[in-house]
């Protein structure tokens, strides 16, 4: 596909049906693209934008008789929706938990995607979100360069009002970049093309959650493809010691300094929500209920003296919506891990759909890793990208109505799939590949 015309092909093989019927599944579609675009620059326009994609999905389920679906793994996102609406309905401060609960509301994205998308207007997708990321890139490398936004005091943020919610979605898109350019064998040159600024904005950004994050990504990726590349990346850090300003190394090093103030207050606010845990373990306090409460559990190590979360996805939910949430979050997690595990398995060789699932399990290991330190998971720009990309590798391989042979991935009509760390199966015989089409993605219908 042609980068020039990448939005083109959106609009014309997204599914679409020529007819009437068809507009609002088209306009769906352009809406998410241009969702997933305006995000990175403006959350009020991002969320604009997602309200009249879902508008115009709910019409197009209407138009189309039918009831939405979506991959297995969101009947514990539904659930954990369900809970936290619990615990909001506990919390001291109904009002203000309620007006946190509204963020479920992204959790739509994920059936959106998953009914919209296909093979063509995935790689369009991704496409977008990287030419955004690299303008977005631009202007926060202009800020450093030129502004002297190259402080901790004062770092580079683009457009977005915080400077984790840019260096998030920069995570993001770098792994959606190094994924294309190792696991598709066309439509490489834009990832390549950006790539260096992503990483090097990335840096610019003296957040070392997502440095954290990015690191792991990155080195799954490449075990992923190919062991052997691995060994790149005492070179890529060798390159990033030898280059890189004082004062980001010195930023890198207070990663292992255990009496540097942020690394203190870190541990300072563990202990401070394993005591929440302990006294709220059912419902928690309530949604957006920390910063009222932080105080009466201040740890005497603590250096800041009121915090609006705990920097910390797992100890969050926990602190603010019960134990029963944070493992129903596992719940997910494990569901996108083992269910983009299997789709990367039997994927061919060429092809979106092994590019897609491996994005996908480095979307969730870089969410992971920064997430021990930063509470991604409740950024809204940070989850609307990262909830299209994992995904994206379910829509491109669920079963279509009138889906001929060619809708099946290679690996089940017969051919071996790529031989990788994560490539461990068997060719399946004719009746297993019978079987893969029955259960291999089954659909959550609601």
């Amino acid at each position: 596909m042609s980068e020039a015309t990448f939005f083109d092909s959106i609009v014309s093989n997204a599914n679409a049906d020529p007819t009437v019927a068809g507009l609002p599944r088209r306009a769906a579609l352009v809406g998410l693209a241009m969702t997933v675009a305006a995000v990175q620059f403006s959350i009020a326009v991002g969320e604009i934008l997602l309200a009249l994609s879902l508008a115009v999905w709910v019409v197009m389920l209407v138009v189309e008789h039918r009831r939405p679906s979506a991959p297995p793994w969101m009947l514990p996102l539904l659930i954990y929706a369900g809970w936290a609406l619990a615990s909001a309905a506990f919390s001291p401060e109904l009002a203000a938990s309620l007006r946190e609960c509204k963020q479920l509301v992204l959790l739509l994205l994920v059936p959106l995607t998953y009914e919209i998308v296909d093979e063509q207007s995935a790689i369009a997708l991704t496409t977008i979100i990287l030419s955004a990321a690299a303008c977005s890139a631009v202007v926060g490398i202009g800020q450093y360069s030129i502004l002297h936004y190259d402080s901790l005091g004062r770092r580079p943020r683009s457009t977005l009002g915080l400077y984790m919610t840019f260096s998030g979605l920069m995570m993001l898109a770098l792994n959606v970049a190094l994924g294309r350019v190792l696991f598709m064998t066309k439509s490489r040159l834009w990832p390549t093309l950006v790539m260096p600024a992503l990483a090097v904005v990335l840096a610019l950004t003296f957040t070392r959650s997502a440095w954290v994050g990015s690191c792991c990504a990155v080195a799954l990726l490449l075990m992923m493809c190919d062991f052997r590349l691995v060994a790149a990346l005492p070179v890529a850090a060798g390159v990033f010691f030898a280059a890189a300003p004082a004062a980001l190394v010195h930023r890198f090093y207070s990663i292992f300094d255990v009496t540097d103030p942020t690394n203190r207050d870190r541990l300072a606010m563990v202990r401070a929500g394993w005591q929440i845990i302990k006294d709220h373990p059912l419902f928690g306090v309530g949604p957006n209920m920390i910063a009222d409460v932080y105080p009466q559990y201040r740890d005497a190590g603590a250096v800041t003296p009121i915090v609006p979360h705990l920097h910390n996805v797992p100890l969050q939910i926990a602190a603010e919506r019960g134990l029963p949430a944070v493992a129903l979050w596992i719940w997910f997690v494990i569901a996108v891990v083992r269910g983009a595990t299997a789709l990367f398995r039997s994927a061919p060789r060429e092809g979106p759909t092994g590019f897609l699932s491996a994005t996908a399990l480095a979307t969730i290991v870089a969410m992971l890793g920064a997430g021990m330190f930063e509470h991604n998971f409740g950024d809204s720009e940070f989850q609307i990208v990262f909830l299209v990309l994992i995904t994206l590798p379910f829509a491109v391989s669920r079963p279509r109505p009138n889906a001929g042979p060619t809708m099946l991935p290679e690996a089940v009509k017969g051919v071996r799939p790529r031989r990788t760390p994560f490539s461990t199966v068997e060719v399946p015989t004719p009746a297993e590949a019978n079987c893969y089409t029955m259960t291999a993605d089954p659909v959550f219908h609601g």
